[in-house]
């Protein structure tokens, strides 16, 4: 008999992730390009090694047993563990990441971005370049969790996050607006909160994914709320009249000069500022990458900062 060790290869949990995902023997053979023989063989094998049933065959389809859903989850984690590992080694050998994944906070210069992004490929890199989009507190959680090496963009004391590190991005100056044909065009300021809450708000969702996280910013309780998912969706939908909300100033600035979108006063606070911040993991005992050096150095600029928060191509 095989020992668990012989037969839990990267190769073998991709079998049994198939025929989880399709149901069916059959299905994940032929996703896998194998015959059904030789995945049921390589289920026969791990159920054998392990001692343990994986799948539940009592039915026409394949259902995974509380032991087959356990072998699944762990094994994700030890594909990343390896994963690691291999970064590491090419860490070790050449001094550039294999994969350097960014995220950016919607309400920043996505042009700015995929400038830098030029800048570094310039450089002929043999690192995998990433970039997530995310809002809110899940621009810094992407940073946490391990999904992203650098995030621009995040709300952030010093000091304050632990393994965390940071620089002040600057401050980004956030206005109320509507469009021309929307009723809060006429309404008299500054509009009271009264008068806000029987209209519509737009919103960019929170893209963390840990619940009791998430940020909501200037909504009022029983207000109807429209919900975006990145800050470039919340302005065309402010542009079609769809609602109010806050929006960076750097963004509607030609829109407010063109009059597509009006500025107003509301009660509460018509403007507001938001100081931001970038921020990175502190590096282990290899210490940081070629890939984070060099966007930690572009960053140091305050040309750089400042073209993250206030060049916004309009469409």
């Amino acid at each position: 008999m095989p020992a668990p060790r012989d037969v839990l290869t990267p190769d073998a949990l991709g079998v049994v992730q198939a025929v989880a995902d399709h149901g069916s023997f059959a299905a994940a053979a032929r996703e896998l390009g194998l015959v059904p023989s030789a995945v049921t063989y390589r289920i026969r094998q791990l159920e054998d090694a392990l001692d343990v049933l994986l799948f539940d065959r009592s039915s026409r389809q394949a259902r995974l047993t509380a032991a087959g859903n356990e072998l699944l989850c762990a094994g994700q984690q030890l594909l990343q563990d390896i994963d690691a590992m291999a970064n590491r080694v090419k860490r070790v050998a050449t001094g550039w990441e294999a994969e350097f994944t960014i995220a950016v906070d919607s309400a920043l210069s996505c042009s700015t971005v995929m400038e830098l992004a030029e800048g570094f490929y310039a450089l002929q890199p043999t690192t995998r370049l990433r970039i997530r989009e995310e809002a809110l507190a899940g621009t810094l959680e992407a940073l946490t969790s391990g999904r992203a090496d650098l995030a621009l963009g995040v709300v952030v004391e010093p000091g304050t996050t632990p393994g965390v590190q940071s620089h002040e991005l600057g401050d980004l100056l956030f206005v109320y607006c509507v469009a021309p044909h929307h009723p809060l065009a006429k309404a008299e300021q500054p509009i009271p909160d009264e008068v806000l809450v029987k209209h519509r708000a737009v919103a960019v969702s929170d893209s963390t994914q840990q619940r009791g996280q998430a940020i909501t910013m200037s909504l009022l309780s029983g207000q109807d709320v429209f919900t975006v998912g990145t800050m470039r969706a919340k302005l065309d939908a402010q542009l079609r009249g769809l609602g109010g909300g806050f929006l960076p100033e750097p963004l509607v600035r030609p829109y407010l000069e063109s009059g597509r979108l009006v500025q107003r006063d509301v009660q509460r606070a018509s403007r507001r500022t938001v100081r931001l911040a970038y921020a990175w993991r502190s590096a282990g005992n290899l210490g940081p990458g070629r890939a984070l050096q060099w966007w930690l150095a572009q960053l140091e600029s305050a040309t750089t900062r400042s073209a993250l928060m206030e060049r916004h191509r309009s469409a």
